[in-house]
């Protein structure tokens, strides 16, 4: 397998007529988080949405583990090892948490059990019996964090997994991010909180119109401080 787990060259990407992405160039070794940071209408969430092939049109390059995908359909790119976690959770709402988790296909060999699971997210075993509507914002993230683990997928996309939670929620999920790491996962975060994505990344992106318009390393935070503010205002 490829050292570098996702390398995207040259991607531009559509919503019908609209053309949202222009040439967007960056790449993520096996085992990196890193962050695709902007504001609102940068273009970050369509980024994951064109990784996967839910855009109308796309070209450029994308390697997953070093195989080209920018023509494969959504079914055999999930298959390659990613799992998606959409800013809208997509949890089954007349479900159970439990029989959410259940529901999910393994697309990839070392998808976590429901004993692991629970040990990652405590609310889960609690609310376990709960159906979809019954559970918090917080517990819904978590549940849609939890699913794509049982998958067996290793290249995490996490869109937006704080907003609107409680910082009790926010510094739990820190944890799970960083327990995830430490397991070897490999993640994206786009997210409009830096305080909690600053610790975690390796790297950071930053994404304005449709491209990559600076790259941060974690050690370069300090002195390219003024210049993450210009872009978004923190």
């Amino acid at each position: 397998m490829s050292s570098v787990a996702l390398k995207v060259e040259g991607l531009e990407s559509w919503y019908g007529e609209s053309h949202i992405l222009h040439g967007v160039d960056f790449s993520v070794n096996n085992g990196e988080v890193v962050t695709l940071l902007g504001r609102n209408g940068a273009g970050r969430s369509t980024i994951l949405k064109t990784i996967l092939g839910l855009t109308s049109k796309r070209k450029g390059s994308i390697r997953i583990y070093g195989e080209e995908t920018i023509a494969m359909p959504t079914y055999r790119v999930a298959r390659l090892g990613i799992g998606y976690c959409p800013e809208e959770r997509g949890i089954f709402a007349s479900l159970s948490a439990e029989e959410n988790l259940l529901l999910l296909p393994e697309i990839a060999a070392g998808g976590m059990g429901l004993d692991e699971i629970y040990e990652m997210f405590p609310n889960l075993y609690d609310r376990r019996n709960s159906p979809g509507t019954r559970l918090s914002g917080g517990e819904q993230q978590m549940l849609a964090m939890a699913r794509i683990l049982r998958t067996g997928a290793k290249l995490l996309l996490l869109d937006e997994i704080t907003e609107g939670l409680a910082p009790v929620i926010v510094e739990k999920l820190a944890e799970v991010v960083s327990s995830l790491r430490s397991k070897g996962f490999t993640i994206i975060l786009v997210e409009q909180n830096f305080r909690f994505a600053a610790p975690l990344a390796d790297r950071h992106y930053v994404v304005e119109h449709g491209r990559v318009v600076e790259v941060v390393e974690q050690r370069e935070l300090a002195e390219k401080a003024a210049l993450l503010n210009e872009y978004l205002g923190i």
